[in-house]
């Protein structure tokens, strides 16, 4: 069956992670494989939608500039190994623009993070990512849940990993992706305090251009989902549309969470 014609202001963010045949296990839930990741590229081609980078979206929901017509965003969480190099040259061959952030402690040289172990790109690879076309934001130092930590430890989250890509880039990352989504109004204030002028969150949603730049709604998409989903995405359905209010099962697993971080410490965000 073919998706419903889009009846809403909808924009697809999409959030891929690593591209590879054979990925760890922690992350393989979240991993595509080359041949489905071209065929979820050649949806997007075919779905005459706009690519566009956050920086675009940034501006649309700013007011300073009207969005392209049907945008979509492709957007890379992380930093593992393939991005610089077949990812970033399959998006290049199809002229597709994407936004990629980077867990800096997990890519910088003796950096530490809390990801567990994966093959990922180096620091000094970022600016292959910019010449291939990608848009670089930050992801953090540790991808820890940042909706748990201290004011001391979520500052140094925020402006420790935004440091260390404006240096190497040589110039401003304006560009947040909270890790696994995790965030609060607290983590948002903070963000924009930080410099940031967008972050993007999970909330399994569709965006759209009323959507609010603190935690822009993005779709995961993971090992099982089908070019069909994706197909149903870009035709503005198969998922809700943000903006909209947290549920009380989201307040309630954030304050859970932050209970359990305030006996163990920092966790994983995944």
């Amino acid at each position: 069956m073919s998706p419903a014609p889009e009846t809403t202001p909808a924009v697809p963010v999409l959030l891929y992670h690593a591209v590879m045949d054979d990925p760890p296990e922690w992350i393989a839930e979240f991993t595509v494989t080359p041949k489905d990741f071209a065929a979820h590229l050649d949806a997007v081609v075919d779905s005459g939608r706009t690519p566009v980078t956050i920086g675009v979206l940034a501006d649309g929901l700013a007011g300073r500039a009207p969005l392209p017509p049907r945008p979509v965003l492709l957007t890379f969480d992380d930093g593992f190994a393939d991005l610089p190099g077949p990812t970033a040259d399959v998006l290049a061959g199809r002229g597709l623009p994407a936004t990629a952030y980077l867990t800096t402690g997990a890519i910088a040289p003796g950096g530490r993070s809390l990801l567990p172990p994966a093959p990922m790109m180096t620091l000094d690879e970022a600016a292959r990512l910019e010449e291939a076309g990608l848009e670089i934001g930050s992801h953090t130092v540790t991808h820890a849940q940042l909706d748990t930590l201290t004011e001391r430890r979520l500052r140094a989250e925020l402006l420790d990993s935004k440091a260390v890509l404006e240096d190497v880039l040589g110039h401003s990352v304006p560009h947040l992706a909270y890790p696994h989504g995790y965030n609060s109004p607290r983590v948002r204030a903070m963000a924009a305090r930080a410099g940031y002028e967008t972050a993007a969150a999970v909330r399994h949603a569709l965006s759209s251009d009323r959507d609010e730049r603190y935690r822009i709604a993005r779709l995961i998409v993971r090992r099982g989902h089908t070019v069909a989903d994706v197909e149903a995405w870009l035709a503005g359905g198969g998922a809700r549309i943000a903006p909209y209010r947290d549920g009380p099962k989201t307040i309630a697993w954030r304050w859970y969470r932050r209970g359990r971080a305030a006996l163990r410490g920092p966790e994983f965000a995944g």
